[in-house]
């Protein structure tokens, strides 16, 4: 009696635990302290924590085993631009500026890494070729990535890119492309026209075939990278590679405040350890003289600026320095 006691004990200690970091006592205890960013509402007070931590798709096993580029043209005279953006640089490339939604999967590995390829494929065709890579695809098919929606390996993804290959395909409902995503979007932000999220997407069935209204078989759609590989931990070497190539797909531990970003540069002040979060960086700049990283989230637009958030740049703040990986496409 006294066992089943303690365990009712602690369920009901994680529980509450669980509603705290989600709760408008925790968005207030952020938002009275003195910060470089504005904390507010983004997910349902209601959803559970475990929901959000499979959102955290980086595996813990995950680690780079990919070729380091290293940039030999940054020498003491080189000077790189103080601030940088992505979308202005390459306006003729619309995928830059996408924010995707990955739904009620652990699928942030696949999302950061296929956004990266379809922006360089436009960077690197001088806008001559949009491809909007499949997310669907590289979750489903991709078996040495990793475990699908239960988290990946984003390196792999670019070694499946450069030896497997992608085909293209868009948001959920879209229509476009080969294999649209097939999880639907749910309401995890605050209310809106989207159905209730519930815990945990289950990775979609490999299925190498085209929806039936695509003109282009699954095999003449593939699209491949020549080159997978990383940049070193280096605030410059990363600055030089997104200036030169384009965004690249980032990693970083993700706290119990970073769900609640609204504006500014993210620094960590308060709360527990998620899990590792993928995502695509986009530029750089300083905002009230502290240095930051511009980043794409795949939340949806209703997350933080419009589904784009900062974090401090040049101390390796919440590891987002440590596992920068990147490619190069095959042009036609």
């Amino acid at each position: 009696m006294k066992a089943l006691l303690l365990v009712a004990l602690v369920v009901v200690v994680l529980a509450a635990a669980d509603d705290y970091s989600l709760s408008d006592k925790f968005i207030k205890l952020l938002q009275n302290k003195k910060s470089t960013w504005k904390a507010g509402r983004n997910f349902n007070k209601h959803l559970s924590i475990r929901y959000i931590k499979h959102l955290m798709g980086v595996h813990p096993d995950s680690k780079l085993h990919l070729p380091k580029a290293y940039h030999h043209d940054i020498t003491e005279n080189f000077q790189l631009p103080k601030e940088f953006d992505s979308r202005s640089a390459w306006p003729m490339c619309p995928t830059i500026g996408e924010i995707r939604d990955q739904g009620s999967c652990g699928s942030c590995w696949a999302f950061g890494a296929v956004e990266v390829m379809s922006d360089r494929v436009c960077i690197h065709s001088k806008g001559q070729e949009n491809f909007h890579f499949s997310s669907e695809d590289l979750v489903s098919c991709c078996h040495m990535c990793g475990f699908g929606c239960n988290g990946g390996f984003p390196g792999s993804a670019f070694k499946y890119w450069v030896s497997s290959g992608i085909v293209s395909g868009g948001a959920y409902n879209s229509s476009q492309g080969c294999q649209p995503y097939e999880i639907a979007p749910c309401e995890h932000h605050v209310s809106g026209p989207r159905p209730k999220c519930s815990t945990g997407g289950t990775t979609p069935r490999c299925v190498r075939r085209c929806e039936a209204s695509y003109t282009l078989d699954y095999e003449n759609d593939l699209h491949h990278g020549s080159k997978a590989y990383s940049i070193k931990k280096d605030e410059e070497q990363i600055k030089y590679e997104i200036m030169t190539n384009g965004p690249v797909e980032g990693a970083f531990t993700v706290y119990e405040d970073f769900l609640h970003y609204k504006s500014g540069v993210y620094q960590h002040t308060q709360g527990s350890a998620l899990g590792g979060h993928a995502i695509r960086i986009m530029g750089w700049g300083e905002e009230n003289g502290t240095p930051y990283w511009l980043c794409a989230n795949s939340w949806n637009t209703d997350w933080g600026d419009n589904g784009t958030f900062k974090i401090l740049r040049g101390s390796d703040h919440c590891g987002i320095e440590s596992e920068i990986t990147a490619g190069l496409p095959k042009i036609n």
